[in-house]
């Protein structure tokens, strides 16, 4: 999959339509993005201030989420079946 550069005018919806592995992250950083209405229309930046997040906070997030992007083809998940 293409590789996205993330930054605070990266619209949330995008971002968890095209990197949905990231939204752990976001949501272990307190935002629920996935099931939030406000993600059509929130840059990160804008759903990061309204979760009380200051500049630092949120660029910390942003290099994360750029972090992940970046190394997430070398990472291999293995699915178990059920039994």
């Amino acid at each position: 999959m293409k590789k996205i550069k993330i930054t605070r005018e990266t619209n949330m919806q995008a971002l968890l339509f095209h990197k949905p592995e990231l939204a752990g992250m976001l949501l272990s950083s307190g935002m629920g993005c996935m099931g939030c209405p406000m993600a059509q229309m929130e840059t990160i930046e804008e759903g990061c201030r309204a979760h009380g997040m200051d500049d630092k906070e949120i660029d910390e997030l942003i290099e994360r989420l750029n972090k992940e992007e970046s190394v997430k083809d070398k990472k291999k998940i293995k699915v178990n079946k059920r039994k």
